[in-house]
């Protein structure tokens, strides 16, 4: 298997934590999304949407969802599993992901594509130019706050988002709080819940 990356964006920082936890060794080519390194051959050819992280299997088959790489890895190294530790905790976490990806990485995405030189005309990933939309970065800043809110009542009474142990929901959520200070936004001090929490999950994946 070969994996191609790059390690800060947050997509790839949430497969990141997830190998480093399991302690998963891979093949790593980096992909400096700063470069546009993702819009040139040959890596157009591996993954024709141009995104990482991007995992080629040893047959030549391509995973290019954090959530799909997360599940095939999981069951290829089952050791301190991530994904849940029955059909009900995996259903959950996987429905758990999606909407941490939709409310929290998407919403920070936004905010940072839609402002500043660094993305014009590549507000949104993929092969295909698109313009920024300047009022879409307000709208990202109030869905970033209603998702912080929604994950700290969530938390109250749990130590962890499914279950009674980490999983990569737990990781997806500190990878959106992480990603959020690239907008300069930040988790409110009337989410106590979500910073306690944050702190517990920081000691876990140092």
């Amino acid at each position: 298997m070969k994996l191609y990356t790059f390690d800060v964006a947050p997509n790839p920082r949430r497969l990141g934590m997830f190998l480093k936890y399991k302690g998963i060794s891979l093949d790593t080519e980096q992909i400096d999304l700063m470069k546009q390194e993702q819009l040139n051959e040959p890596f157009r050819t591996i993954n024709p949407e141009c995104s990482v992280p991007t995992l080629q299997l040893e047959d030549g088959s391509i995973l290019i969802d954090v959530v799909a790489i997360c599940l095939y890895l999981e069951s290829q190294f089952p050791e301190k599993p991530l994904m849940g530790r029955n059909d009900l905790e995996r259903a959950q976490v996987i429905g758990w992901m999606h909407r941490v990806f939709l409310n929290g990485v998407l919403s920070v995405a936004e905010m940072l594509r839609n402002q500043g030189d660094a993305f014009k005309g590549r507000a949104l990933p993929g092969p295909a130019p698109c313009d920024q939309i300047p009022e879409l970065v307000n709208r990202g800043r109030e869905r970033l706050q209603a998702f912080f809110n929604s994950i700290d009542s969530h938390l109250i009474g749990r130590d962890y988002m499914v279950g009674d142990a980490l999983t990569q929901v737990d990781i997806d959520v500190f990878a959106v709080c992480e990603f959020a200070g690239w907008v300069k936004q930040e988790v409110p001090a009337s989410c106590s819940q979500l910073l306690s929490y944050i702190e517990r999950l920081r000691a876990q994946l140092a």
